[in-house]
């Protein structure tokens, strides 16, 4: 088995210099980098983390928990989370939990029951060592159970925890507000909206962005404007069909694909997007861009969740607890994305 001391002869420098190379440390010129990694490549050469985990009590490995990496939140953050990690030098273990496939789409609410798949993930995250866990949630929510299986530094993306100075999520409620106000300042009065879920975190600090919006343009806000979805695409289409016949000129849906199910329902009322109703959405999923006229959304700060998840986590496992935000869960911005499915009233 090669080992990192014949690396070192390989090439004529330290062991250490190797060990530098393949940390992602920039202590060494390019030339003498190139030359390790070339040897590496030639060579088949595996570092013994194990033994280097003997010698230093540090794993340099972080374990990332997804709840379902398919759900459309989790790559992007994850982009970011593995990004950061590299950047550190730390090596990542992903595990995805695959919790709407293994929980049927019934009990994902169910705490006990997401525990049940969690904890088996735990222990081997235990057994590897990791310094730290990232825990990615597929949806905005509050989790108590979680939080105590997990015994080692963790920052929870994407969802509120008990601990909740170590939580970064969407600052749903200043999305809302920038959303509704742009429509207002197009000249809508008369908006329509389909939320989610209504005990969803996300409808609710949503709901509570669009009420200021309106409050700070002297606009009523008119609960029998407000219709509940399922986040789908089949919701928006139903709930629309309904509210496009109050006679409203602005219909803003909380999410895209929501959206997307509103563009039908005001075709078939004989309504031209973009001209007769301004619809509007929330997200910028990839299919805004492919719907007809182009949805005016929200674009969600996914990267920047990742990224800042992974700088909290690092921070904590070095003991820096000042780079922690200071009250509550750190909430980041997205911004708004301007196409063509808003015209302005006259």
């Amino acid at each position: 088995m090669v080992t990192l001391k014949d690396i070192a002869r390989m090439c004529n420098v330290s062991p250490s210099t190797v060990s530098n190379v393949l940390n992602g440390k920039n202590s060494m010129g390019d030339e003498v980098k190139q030359r390790v990694l070339e040897a590496v490549r030639e060579t088949g050469y595996q570092p013994n983390y194990y033994a280097r985990n003997m010698r230093t009590s540090k794993s340099g490995t972080v374990g990332i928990i997804v709840e379902d990496l398919c759900q459309f939140s989790s790559p992007f953050i994850v982009e970011m989370i593995l990004e950061y990690l590299e950047q550190q030098g730390y090596r990542p273990i992903l595990m995805n939990l695959r919790m709407y496939y293994k929980l049927k789409n019934t009990n994902i609410e169910d705490e006990d029951a997401l525990c049940t798949i969690l904890e088996p993930v735990i222990q081997q995250m235990e057994a590897i060592k990791v310094e730290g866990i990232i825990y990615v949630a597929a949806h905005c929510r509050m989790l108590k159970k979680v939080p105590k299986l997990i015994h080692y530094p963790a920052v929870y993306s994407y969802a509120y925890a008990d601990t909740d100075k170590k939580s970064v999520i969407i600052d749903d409620e200043t999305g809302a507000n920038d959303m509704v106000s742009y429509l207002i300042s197009q000249g809508h009065r008369d908006i329509g909206i389909i939320a989610g879920s209504s005990d969803n975190y996300h409808t609710i600090a949503r709901i509570k962005g669009c009420q200021r919006a309106m409050f700070n343009a002297g606009i009523l806000f008119d609960p029998d404007r407000l219709f509940y979805g399922a986040w789908d695409r089949e919701s928006g289409y139903e709930q629309a069909k309904k509210i496009l016949k109050k006679g409203i000129s602005a219909l803003w849906c909380m999410n895209d694909r929501m959206a997307s199910g509103a563009y039908q329902a005001a075709r078939e009322l004989g309504l031209e997007v973009g001209k007769d109703i301004s619809i509007a959405g929330f997200d910028d999923h990839e299919l805004a861009a492919t719907l007809y006229p182009l949805l005016t959304t929200y674009e969600l700060s996914l990267y920047a969740i990742g990224y800042r998840t992974a700088q909290i986590l690092v921070d904590l496992i070095n003991g820096n607890e000042k780079a922690l935000p200071p009250d509550g869960p750190l909430k980041l911005k997205g911004q708004m994305v301007i196409r063509d499915s808003v015209t302005k009233k006259s």
